[in-house]
């Protein structure tokens, strides 16, 4: 089982469901793949069907499910677009709130994929900060 500090920093600030989430997963699929990225982009996904990404963390979701095209196509053959956390799949009221909570700017006359890819580049200029980068 990964220490706490092995954990990602983005879940490291979240709530300690995804993160028992992510390291569950994350042990399951070492066992699988082994150690390395496919491991820890298992445990993503894991993630993405209960939490999104807001800012420099995780928090849950309204729904639980697929968060973009990717998660929901599914296996290497069928890669998409990723949303990097964003729940790309929520209603555009959920998105304008996420937005609001971001404080991005222009997001009222934003269609929702333009929120969405608004919401990603917040989400990592956040991580970017907290992180101290």
């Amino acid at each position: 089982m990964p220490r706490r500090e092995d954990l990602p920093s983005t879940l490291r600030r979240s709530p300690e469901k995804a993160q028992r989430t992510w390291e569950k997963t994350h042990d399951s699929a070492v066992e699988t793949y082994g150690e390395g990225e496919r491991s820890h982009r298992t445990a993503f996904a894991a993630v993405k069907h209960q939490f999104e990404k807001v800012g420099d963390h995780w928090e849950p979701k309204g729904r639980k499910g697929p968060s973009d095209q990717q998660a929901a196509g599914g296996g290497p053959e069928r890669r998409a677009a990723t949303a990097g956390g964003v729940d790309a799949n929520a209603t555009k009221d959920h998105l304008m709130s996420v937005a609001r909570k971001l404080d991005v700017p222009g997001r009222s006359s934003m269609t929702k994929p333009e929120l969405v890819t608004a919401i990603e580049k917040a989400n990592d200029r956040a991580t970017r900060k907290a992180r101290g980068d």
